[in-house]
């Protein structure tokens, strides 16, 4: 388990202590990213692409020690890559 930093460990004591309160809009906003979710991970489109061997055993790596299936990982990077969340590291 990663480390959690100050801000982390003290929303956990309050978690714990019971001292968090739900937002008024919780229901709206869990309702909203399961809606992202289902959308993101909706496999409605088929494609073919060749790729390096090189290049795809090192996805195949990455998407094992993520615990997740090659394929969707793929998937993940092209989607976040399309809403401008992923960059080149320079």
């Amino acid at each position: 388990m990663n480390k959690l930093d100050t801000e982390e460990r003290e929303i956990r004591e309050a978690f714990e202590k019971g001292k968090l309160k739900r937002s008024k809009k919780a229901a709206e906003t869990q309702k909203q990213h399961q809606e992202y979710a289902e959308a993101m991970f909706r496999k409605d489109a088929r494609i073919n692409i060749r790729l390096s061997s090189r290049d795809l055993r090192g996805l195949q790596k990455k998407a094992l020690a993520e615990g997740i299936p090659y394929q969707t990982l793929i998937a993940s990077i092209l989607h976040k890559y399309l809403e401008g969340r992923l960059h080149e590291n320079t």
